[in-house]
């Protein structure tokens, strides 16, 4: 009765008001005076499908549209080519600003103008620069959080040494060719001291973001060299924005007397953010350093203070990022804190809104201006300078302090990484009119060379001057001693405890045997900040089930941008005899489209398509593993054991199919079950492979001896669901679960939780 006079209820509302509102705007017609709808309706008397067709036109060109339609290309672009960047081993930072150069005049401009005018339009080109600094103030202003100040405090003697030389060598050089580059080409009416101060500060910068993730990329966060050459970078940072800030007011008052009194204001600012907001932020940053307490009207604060730095040292005339850098830095130095604020700030930066910034870069960047002789040799030398200055005093200046060789030379080619701190610089220059379009040009081609040989340059390092045995492969031997080893390699910290429970019920009772666990996270998510909690959060779960299950557990944990390589690597290198990984949930797993396509873990890579047509593989295959797992199993040298786990509460009865002679070395960790867990292991004789091969029978023969009870021989070959509901793990080998998909045999659909082994 309830539902009945809810849905009358609910149609007598309906009728009642849709009525009323029928009435009023009847009665308002009659109203109106048609001369002021003709007014505000001229094309009233257009057709109806005109007036639509003239509406949506509008809504195509209005600014709002044209701007979210930018956002998006920018961003799918930026992606895409960060993606390929990533494939050839390269900072994804390159593909942004190549992305940039793609999407402006050097390509889509000038191959497809049509395109170009509609997706950038010249009026529409002020709100994209306005938005994508509003990105470069939040970026600059979480560079300026992950400078640890007290690491700098620490270790400032030698790294101040180096990082000081490595801007000098560089600065100096930068004016000495600004000496031969001012006649040709510097702007009309510019100075020669705001040219060669400005090309000075282009050849001294380091892209301190950059050169931290290609650090931890290189698991160098905790060596030597990696503290080295973070503590470089940001004593390098701080000390070239203070001489930007000082080149900027120089080249706006046009004179080093006249920008004194910007410069001692910008002094007074500085000293007034030290001494007087930093330790109020300091006491609100102990105060409400977790994420309960963190509420709206805090971080509002911190914004508010974010943008109160922006604004000053922009009315200054020292411009607002470095009021947005300044303010990260004085940010409070509870690490929790600077944590839980970076998670804030950095994927809107960094993902939404510094792709703008680099598009916008790419529309001012013309490489067609670059014609002539005179023009390239103007551009390999300013590439040449950029180099020599930054590696070799670098390089230079470290070896001084005491470093070898190896590490001095790795100090330079990091430190000549520019990235996006380069294109901050020249972006200033350019809207200062201190550089032409064909400088300009010329310096973003600068930033891109210099970052994109960091890399190489590290690895030619590594090869000449090879290390007896590197630190990373001297933790992974120290499972030497040991008999049988296990590497469990796991993404979900939830998953990695259930890998490590059956990684135990193999070893349990075996002397002599360990199990290490492994977490690799991508290194372009994680910053310094993050790296400890982060890898306490995600050990956690694992290290809670070790200590109930009384196992001696090894961690291992490294952030990196190509997982799957890093995880063969990790096994191959390290005395390990199995690598137990688990099966990742598919995208489209469960829905529709998974259900339509007929596939549950796969998306079309240019890997997959590469190789279906090399003929390696098929589009769409039947293993059911993800891209990453297929590679993993692939590379891995040692046995692979992947996990599809439906959660057994304990694993007594294991069911093992043989398909073929190849499958015997299953027997193996049947037997190591049996010895180590007491389980019921039943071996199914599908294709009467075992009836044939006395061997085979002489080895169930031998386990059946040794534990009496523990194994037996399932002749029937089919396989019913009452059978596989009694089991709780099936042990299978690679090949006979690809044979089985392909075949789309009846009873996967309920098998228990599955090991799949490759030998």
């Amino acid at each position: 009765m309830k539902k009945y006079r809810n849905l009358l209820f609910y149609v007598l509302t309906l009728v009642i008001f849709s009525g009323l509102i029928y009435y009023i705007i009847k009665q308002g017609t009659l109203i109106q005076e048609p001369d002021k709808v003709k007014q505000f309706t001229p094309g009233i008397e257009a057709s109806t499908w005109q007036q639509f067709k003239d509406t949506y036109i509008h809504n195509l060109t209005h600014p709002l549209a044209i701007l979210l339609l930018q956002i998006i290309t920018i961003i799918i672009v930026a992606r895409a080519f960060g993606y390929l960047c990533k494939m050839i081993r390269q900072p994804t930072v390159i593909g942004e600003i190549a992305a940039g150069i793609f999407l402006g005049p050097s390509f889509v401009q000038h191959y497809l103008p049509e395109v170009s005018a509609v997706l950038f339009p010249a009026q529409s080109l002020g709100n994209l620069q306005f938005l994508s600094q509003i990105g470069l103030i939040l970026f600059m202003f979480v560079v300026g959080m992950e400078l640890d100040l007290n690491v700098l405090k620490n270790k400032a003697k030698d790294a101040v040494v180096v990082s000081h030389a490595s801007i000098i060598f560089p600065f100096t050089l930068g004016i000495a060719l600004a000496y031969f580059l001012y006649r040709d080409f510097a702007p009309q009416n510019i100075k020669f001291i705001s040219f060669a101060l400005f090309t000075g500060i282009a050849m001294s910068i380091t892209a301190f973001p950059v050169l931290a993730r290609i650090v931890q990329e290189r698991g160098l966060t905790q060596t030597k060299l990696g503290s080295i050459v973070i503590t470089c970078a940001a004593a390098d940072d701080i000390t070239a924005w203070c001489i930007l800030a000082a080149v900027i007011a120089i080249v706006k008052a046009g004179s080093v007397l006249s920008a004194l009194y910007t410069i001692l204001m910008a002094i007074l600012y500085v000293i007034l953010m030290l001494k007087l907001v930093q330790p109020f932020l300091k006491r609100m940053g102990d105060k409400y350093s977790e994420k309960e307490t963190m509420i709206r009207p805090v971080v509002a604060v911190f914004f508010i203070t974010l943008l109160l730095s922006a604004y000053t040292t922009e009315v200054i005339g020292i411009h607002a990022l470095f009021g947005a850098f300044m303010a990260g830095v004085i940010m409070p130095a509870n690490i929790n804190f600077r944590r839980i604020f970076i998670d804030k700030v950095e994927d809107v930066a960094l993902v939404l809104l510094l792709p703008l910034f680099f598009v916008f870069t790419g529309l001012r960047t013309q490489i067609g201006l670059l014609s002539g002789t005179h023009m390239w040799t103007a551009c390999l030398a300013i590439i040449a300078v950029a180099v020599t200055g930054k590696f070799a005093g670098s390089a230079l200046a470290a070896r001084f302090v005491g470093q070898s060789w190896k590490e001095s030379l790795s100090i330079g080619a990091l430190m000549n990484t520019r990235g996006l701190m380069e294109l901050i610089v020249l972006n200033i220059g350019y809207d200062l009119g201190v550089l032409t379009p064909e400088v300009f040009a010329m310096m973003v081609i600068m930033a891109l060379a210099t970052t994109f040989m960091t890399g190489p340059l590290l690895d030619t390092i590594n090869r000449f001057f090879k290390d007896p045995k590197p630190p990373t492969e001297a933790a992974l031997a120290e499972n030497d001693a040991a008999q049988y080893n296990i590497l469990v390699s796991f993404s979900n910290p939830q998953k990695g405890a259930s890998l490590l429970k059956l990684a135990n019920t193999f070893t349990s009772k075996t002397p002599d045997t360990s199990i290490s666990a492994l977490h690799l996270t991508p290194a372009n998510e994680l910053n310094q900040f993050k790296q400890a909690a982060y890898e306490q959060e995600s050990f956690l779960p694992i290290r809670q089930e070790a200590e109930k299950l009384n196992i001696s557990l090894k961690t291992l944990f490294k952030p990196s941008d190509y997982i799957d390589d890093e995880i063969a690597n990790t096994a191959n290198a390290g005395n390990y005899d199995l690598l137990l990984v688990g099966v990742g949930n598919s995208v489209f797993e469960g829905t529709l489209l998974g259900k339509i396509l007929g596939f549950t873990n796969k998306i079309i890579t240019p890997e997959r398509l590469y190789d279906t047509l090399t003929g390696k593989e098929k589009l769409f295959d039947h293993s059911a593993f993800d891209e990453r797992l297929k590679q993993i199993i692939r590379t891995t040298r040692i046995p692979v054991a992947v996990f599809v786990d439906k959660e057994p509460e304990e694993i007594k009865q294991v069911f093992v199919p043989i398909f073929s002679i190849s499958d015997s070395f299953l027997l193996i960790y049947a037997q190591k079950l049996v010895y180590n867990s007491e389980a019921n292991v039943i071996i199914l004789d599908a294709t009467g492979v075992i009836k044939q091969n006395p061997e085979f029978k002489a080895t169930i023969a031998a386990i059946e001896q040794h534990h009496p009870g523990s194994i037996s021989l399932h002749r029937d070959n089919k396989i019913e669901k009452e059978f596989l509901d009694r089991q709780d793990l099936m042990l299978i080998s690679l090949d006979s679960w690809k044979q089985a998909l392909e075949t789309q045999s009846i009873w996967l659909s309920n098998t228990p939780s599955v090991l799949i082994i490759k030998p």
